[in-house]
């Protein structure tokens, strides 16, 4: 099999694996399972199984919250210096735990997996939402015997899944953090998204999203999704601060993999850089139908709206955004906090980083959780 994604063989590393659902109907119809979760965990779970945080990642994001590049983990905890003894979820108070989402690649029932046949799901993987993948995540909780989390964390797509938890399982929490997120995808987020979508299919080697029969990997087009996805992920003071007009060196191009040409914009050198990092990492089918699940994402779906069903939230939530965050502006993490009973105010996090500041500002983040959990 051709992908980056991970499949059984492999090293597990620090993953974790659970059947949660022998069969599963999505929102939209479909029927999919058995579905198994790949996790890993941090801490140790109470007698009264009371103490358990749920943190949940974002997009290209996986299990690995915490740790090093190891066998197995391919890339640093996303979360490294948040999550530990003694840090702002402290695993000496805390057992935290982290799954793979639904339709991910890292060891989560996905594209990439084997299906009931025993070939791969491919192009026959349906559609999901946001709500589909907490479903999941709620079969997972009750597999591990937890019906009710001390708290449960996540930011952009982890933090659409933050939401749908308060609106879907109001008594399953105690409280909740939302990091740079919209209750709502809005029309630039559905149009970024659904271009780098297009990328994906328009290249040749995605083959209807069957190309691990045949060998290859779309990766031109994986890899350009992922550059316009990052640029939205920087703000422009950033990339204007750290690039400029600048060029890049003929040294520099040849020991980055020759990623840019001599001569070429630094920045382009930078994307390209990035954008071939994730073609190493990531599935493509994953990509597509998790930017799609984002896409689909509104929590006032069916629920008469936002506002109406913000209201019905019990847990005490903490609203957290990045100033100069440009895929997800303040003004959308706002909303929340004027929909929810029971919020006390928007932190923002000042930070020229724009939306990966989410991931980058950990002592201005862990300052604010620490205080809040």
């Amino acid at each position: 099999m051709t992908t980056a994604a991970w499949h059984t063989g492999l090293l597990a590393g620090h993953r974790r694996f659970v059947r949660v659902v022998d069969d599963f109907t999505t929102e939209m119809g479909s029927s999919i399972g058995p579905i198994e979760v790949a996790y890993e965990s941090w801490g140790t779970l109470n007698a009264e199984r009371s103490n358990a945080v749920l943190v949940l990642h974002a997009l290209t994001g996986d299990s690995h919250a915490v740790g090093g590049v190891e066998p197995g983990h391919p890339t640093p905890g996303w979360w490294n210096g948040l999550i530990g003894p003694g840090l702002a979820i402290d695993t000496d108070r805390y057992y935290v735990v982290c799954p793979n989402v639904l339709g991910g690649c890292q060891g989560t029932t996905g594209p990439s997996s084997i299906a009931p046949d025993g070939e791969i799901y491919g192009s026959r993987f349906p559609r999901i939402t946001i709500r589909d993948q907490v479903r999941v995540e709620h079969a997972f909780a009750q597999t591990l015997g937890i019906d009710r989390f001390a708290a449960i964390v996540g930011g952009s797509m982890g933090g659409m899944r933050v939401l749908e938890w308060l609106v879907t399982y109001p008594d399953a929490m105690e409280r909740a953090v939302v990091l740079a997120v919209g209750a709502a995808a809005s029309a630039e987020q559905i149009a970024l998204a659904s271009l780098q979508i297009r990328m994906i299919e328009a290249d040749p080697n995605y083959c209807g999203g069957d190309y691990y029969r045949y060998g290859v990997v779309p990766s031109e087009g994986l890899r350009l999704a992922r550059e316009l996805a990052h640029l939205s992920y920087r703000s422009p003071i950033e990339l204007d601060d750290r690039f400029g007009r600048s060029r890049q060196l003929a040294d520099e191009a040849v020991v980055d993999g020759n990623t840019g040409a001599a001569g070429s914009f630094a920045v382009e050198s930078y994307l390209a850089h990035h954008g071939r990092k994730l073609v190493q990492r990531f599935d493509a089918n994953s990509y597509v139908r998790l930017s799609e699940a984002m896409n689909y994402h509104d929590i006032g779906r069916g629920r008469g709206g936002v506002r109406r069903a913000l209201a019905g939230v019990k847990a005490q939530v903490t609203v957290i955004g990045i100033s100069s965050d440009r895929l997800f502006p303040l003004a959308q993490q706002q909303a929340i906090v004027d929909g929810l009973p029971s919020c006390r105010g928007l932190h923002v996090v000042e930070s020229d980083i724009g939306h990966d500041g989410f991931l980058v500002e950990v002592k201005a983040i862990g300052d604010v959780l620490r205080s809040e959990l």
